[in-house]
């Protein structure tokens, strides 16, 4: 039995490294579209899960994380921006605002699933438009939900936050590493996480 990372971000993989060095990458291929009557709190949890179960349902044997990471303002989220002016709209939005970041985790084996998401609260500063457009100019904001990664430059936009960092990033690290342990109890499996 092993344990496998469903998902291709190598943020995730970086940060899952600090609860083991033992996993193997599977990406999760699965249609991100969400249903008309999920709430925009629940999306992140909802494909944490859908990803971990596409896996699971290949690797049966195995553990399979799954996990999703959702911006939130004003009950809209902002994905991956599709284009530099999409990331530019949207941080103008996030200028001066507090948003939610929530990311969802999930864990599967087989049909069985455990999952959990956190929130966490991140404030910008106001962007003026120059600073908004060296952002921009860095390349950072175009594979990241909001249009931004607080672990590099988009630490220069943020004025304060209220909750996990590592969430922020992609994954809850002290959190998940507590789910991984009663997972694998639950399982009777030894494990070092």
């Amino acid at each position: 039995m092993g344990l496998i990372l469903a998902s291709a971000s190598p943020r995730r993989q970086e940060l899952l490294r600090l609860i083991t060095e033992d996993f193997t990458v599977f990406p999760a291929a699965v249609d991100e579209s969400l249903p008309p009557v999920l709430s925009v709190q629940k999306a992140a949890q909802y494909l944490a899960r859908k990803k971990a179960l596409a896996v699971a349902n290949e690797y049966p044997n195995d553990i399979v994380l799954g996990s999703d990471t959702t911006v939130v303002l004003e009950n809209a989220i902002f994905g991956k921006p599709k284009t530099p002016e999409h990331a530019a709209e949207m941080l103008r939005q996030l200028s001066g605002k507090t948003h939610t970041v929530i990311t969802g985790v999930a864990l599967a084996q087989g049909e069985r699933v455990s999952s959990f998401q956190t929130e966490t609260a991140v404030t910008f500063y106001p962007l003026t438009e120059e600073q908004i457009q060296a952002y921009l100019a860095t390349g950072e904001p175009m594979d990241k939900a909001g249009s931004y990664g607080i672990q590099g430059y988009g630490a220069l936009l943020v004025q304060n936050i209220n909750g996990d960092f590592y969430s922020v990033m992609g994954l809850p690290v002290a959190e998940t590493a507590r789910a991984l342990q009663r997972f694998y109890r639950e399982n009777d499996a030894d494990v070092n996480v």
